[in-house]
């Protein structure tokens, strides 16, 4: 019997992504994790630090250190997540990729759905 191809899950609004950005002081990734999570646009930021990227800018190599975000939110989100962090990253050119959960916790990923919901964020950044 020949292999089948994998099948992908349905894409929904409330699919659980992680998006993942790098900035260059742990002074920036407070900033951006506490306003992210007060717009509600991520149900929780992690960042990790330091960690060492070595890249090419400009014809130039680098060897910097960086703190790493990881954000975890829905596909439905995403998009205002994004413009966020353009508008307000420090970089010129930011990383900025989201990378879909393909399985998780049930009640994990329910939580994420309904801690980014647009209906709990009532328009307004939060204070917590």
């Amino acid at each position: 019997m020949p292999a089948q191809p994998p099948v992908d899950p349905p894409q929904t609004s409330d699919e659980v992504w992680h998006v993942v950005t790098t900035v260059a002081s742990v002074e920036d990734a407070h900033r951006l994790a506490g306003a992210l999570m007060s717009r509600r646009l991520a149900a929780c930021v992690q960042v990790e630090m330091p960690i060492r990227s070595f890249y090419v800018w400009e014809n130039e190599l680098h060897d910097d250190e960086e703190f790493r975000l990881t954000m975890k939110t829905t596909r439905g989100r995403f998009s205002e997540l994004r413009d966020y962090l353009l508008e307000s990253h420090p970089y010129d050119l930011p990383e900025i990729l989201a990378l879909p959960a393909i399985d998780g916790h049930p009640a994990y990923l329910a939580w994420v759905a309904q801690e980014v919901a647009p209906a709990n964020d009532g328009g307004e950044p939060s204070s917590y």
